[in-house]
């Protein structure tokens, strides 16, 4: 009798002996194993929902991410600024001077750009912060408004969204801008990729 033969016959009298006299050893083995799995995973940063979760990995095809502070720096950045009708200096200057009684990231990056450009803010007369929207800010006497698309157009501020939409296309976060019953123009926010972020995902 072939060596593999004997092999298989001796691992089903052995299994089938561990089954008939210990079937508790089988019946702790399978959730010893995933408790030290995923107490391992979890040192590792790597948190599982659920044993079905687990159980059903090997069936993955595709993994998305979520990116802030996963694949990206934790501290985004302005890496555009589309102007209409002043510089971009100008606007930038406008738009920091409104975020300095923010506490949103997106704020706290534009209030950076703009010392690191060592732009002279200005102090708003007054701040108004709508959920969901935006802010409307006072500034040199000009009524300043900051948010998303629908803001400005629940304001009957028109602009074109094309170039905010190639910005979303690019993964950055177009930040829209109302100066008076203008529009004035885009910020364009964004995290900067880890560089450990291909390992990390590997």
């Amino acid at each position: 009798m072939p060596i593999e033969t004997r092999l298989t016959s001796a691992l089903v009298a052995f299994v089938s002996v561990l089954i008939i006299a210990c079937p508790c050893a089988l019946g702790l083995a399978t959730p010893t194993a995933i408790m030290v799995g995923t107490g391992r995973s979890a040192q590792l940063g790597v948190l599982i929902k659920s044993a079905q979760a687990l159980e059903t990995a090997h069936n993955l095809t595709t993994i998305v991410f979520d990116k802030t502070g996963t694949i990206t720096q934790g501290a985004p950045k302005v890496t555009d600024i589309i102007a209409r009708g002043m510089e971009e200096n100008e606007l930038l200057r406008l738009v920091a001077s409104a975020e300095r009684g923010s506490e949103h990231p997106l704020g706290e990056a534009i209030v950076i750009s703009a010392r690191e450009k060592n732009l002279e803010l200005a102090s708003p007369q007054s701040f108004n912060a709508i959920a969901g929207y935006g802010i409307e800010v006072q500034i040199e006497g000009r009524r300043v408004l900051v948010g998303n698309a629908r803001w400005l157009r629940e304001s009957n501020i028109a602009f074109d969204e094309t170039a905010a939409a190639r910005l979303a296309e690019q993964g950055k976060t177009p930040v829209f801008v109302g100066v008076g019953e203008m529009f004035a123009g885009i910020l364009a926010i964004a995290a900067p990729i880890e560089k450990s972020s291909r390992e990390a995902i590997e």
